[in-house]
């Protein structure tokens, strides 16, 4: 039964405020008023997410304050706005929330450890939107709920209201905007779900290192002792959820984790997965995952039986599925795990370059971990004919507030204090580069990750690769030895050559702004060119 609840606090007053729905409400709601809203033959809910159909990273701002203003990482990522400029965009916002029949809210947590655990709160228009943040953040029992008091951070989520673009800073009618000091973070004209679980990480990305806990854009597993944990770093397209949605080991999360003192814990209550070629053969785990409650977005459905397309790209490549963790079976409930003993940088390397698995030194481990390394393929986008690499400091510097030395230092930290081990595991290409060369099959990379776990690669013997100096296993089980020496399975060898010191020489020529801050030893941990 939903309670009475109103938000005139915020100035918000519509007839009707719906406060943390359960799904097959919202799903009534949806169904109701969102035009395109469809249900799926599995039993998810299909909707469709407008004009833009991913973030819009060039319309993120953040307000400048003299509290916060030194430490943020100023930039192309993290733009200046004023605070008069934030107070005109939250009042449109709050005037469209006002001109709405109904409002819904859902307020939920952020961090699985109690201790640095914050509540948030989502107001929004779409049912669509409400269940999505359901399933994004952690869901408080009906006691929580009763007793959940203020919000430590508002957003206000607008999205079907475009942004005035006269006014100052706007590049477009979309418009996100940060304010640390208020805790409250408002949208305007998108629709695109992914924002306001973005804004959520983003403001975790601020407040954990200040306590000295390190916040990380990766997805975490365990096996079955609370020791055994792994994360895996790595940009959209490199097998971050794939790869540790592992029938063999329990899931902490797939996308936002906190390395604190104690250990891991999830930021999200949710999974939120790619679902572009989604197979139940590939990623059975994900593909069983979405039923009754899941998200879909901007998928295609068959009109006669309503199952997915998911091979269809003709709304976006970035079709997506938003479930509630527990939706996959051996998801770890509490998302809390101990210090990990391995991590591993996921690339998928469209030059055909990279080895499928290296070992890392401590000081290769901050270089690689600063660039953020991996490849867009030809096809992807209009005008890419050639693989083109991608660099994003920390794997995520869309969602970095600080400097990426500060996290660098943090990882550095915790990775000595519990003698973790790193790993370079490239999901891309081999034999040639994108369009010559096939991709590494997913069987061997799991094998690969198989083998870290089990500790199958700590003492076989490795070659070490002269340009970019890390240690490549000459063996793994379960995988052709010809394959791991990516020099090897090149027919033209000064092909090889060539292509080995462009990628070099795009490494060291991205590293140049980070040079300032690290160690002469990180630097010298780069490759040859």
């Amino acid at each position: 039964m939903l309670e009475t609840f109103n938000l005139l606090e915020y100035g918000i007053n519509p007839k009707e405020v719906i406060r943390n729905a359960a799904p097959a409400k919202l799903y009534a709601l949806a169904i109701k008023y969102e035009p395109e809203a469809e249900i799926t033959s599995s039993g998810a809910l299909s909707l469709k997410s407008g004009s833009k159909t991913g973030r819009s990273p060039k319309d993120k701002r953040i307000i400048e304050r003299p509290e916060s203003v030194k430490d943020i990482w100023w930039g192309n990522v993290n733009i200046k706005m004023d605070e008069h400029t934030f107070d005109i965009n939250r009042q449109r916002a709050i005037d469209y929330f006002n001109t709405r029949t109904r409002i819904y809210v859902v307020d939920g947590f952020a961090g699985w450890d109690p201790k640095y655990q914050i509540k948030v709160r989502v107001i929004c228009t779409r049912p669509y939107h409400a269940l999505f943040m359901h399933n994004m953040l952690i869901r408080p029992t009906q006691e929580q709920l009763a007793n959940f008091g203020k919000p430590d951070y508002v957003i206000y989520n607008g999205g079907e209201f475009p942004a005035n673009t006269f006014t100052s800073h706007m590049n477009s009618r979309t418009s996100v905007d940060l304010c640390f000091e208020r805790k409250e973070f408002v949208i305007l004209g998108t629709e695109y779900a992914g924002e306001m679980k973005k804004g959520v990480f983003t403001v975790m990305n601020y407040i954990m290192p200040k306590k000295g806990i390190m916040s990380m854009h990766c997805s975490a597993n365990m096996g079955s002792e609370n020791a055994d944990v792994s994360l895996f770093f790595g940009l959209s397209g490199t097998g971050k959820t794939t790869l540790s949605a592992d029938p063999d080991r329990k899931l902490i999360g797939d996308d936002e984790h906190c390395w604190s003192d104690d250990g891991v814990f999830n930021i999200e209550g949710g999974c939120y997965a790619k679902a572009i070629d989604l197979s139940a053969e590939k990623e059975p785990e994900i593909f069983n995952a979405i039923k009754f409650g899941t998200v879909l977005e901007n998928v295609v459905l068959n009109p006669v039986t309503s199952e997915v397309d998911y091979t269809d790209a003709s709304i976006t490549e970035n079709t997506r599925a938003a479930y509630p963790i527990e939706y996959i079976p051996n998801a770890q409930i509490p998302c809390i795990g101990g210090h990990p003993n391995h991590i591993i940088f996921l690339t998928a390397d469209a030059y055909g370059v990279l080895p499928p698995v290296a070992k890392l030194s401590p000081e290769q481990s901050m270089y690689h971990f600063i660039s953020g390394y991996t490849a867009k393929v030809a096809g992807t986008e209009m005008g890419v004919t050639e693989p083109q690499a991608t660099f994003s400091a920390c794997f995520g510097a869309a969602f970095m507030v600080w400097h990426p030395s500060k996290y660098a230092e943090l990882l550095a930290e915790k990775i000595k204090k519990h003698d973790t081990k790193v790993w370079l595991v490239n999901t891309g290409w081999i034999g040639g580069a994108y369009g010559v060369g096939s991709r590494i099959k997913l069987k061997y990379t799991r094998a690969i990750i198989h083998a870290i776990h089990t500790g199958a690669l700590e003492n076989v013997k490795t070659t070490k690769d002269e340009r970019f100096g890390f240690e490549i296993p000459t063996s793994c089980p379960e995988v052709p030895s010809e394959l791991l020496i990516p020099s090897n399975t090149w027919a033209d060898k000064a092909a090889y050559e060539a292509q080995a010191k462009h990628l070099a020489g795009l490494f060291v020529e991205n590293f140049k702004k980070f040079e300032e801050g690290s160690s002469v030893a990180i630097i010298a941990a780069g490759p040859k060119v």
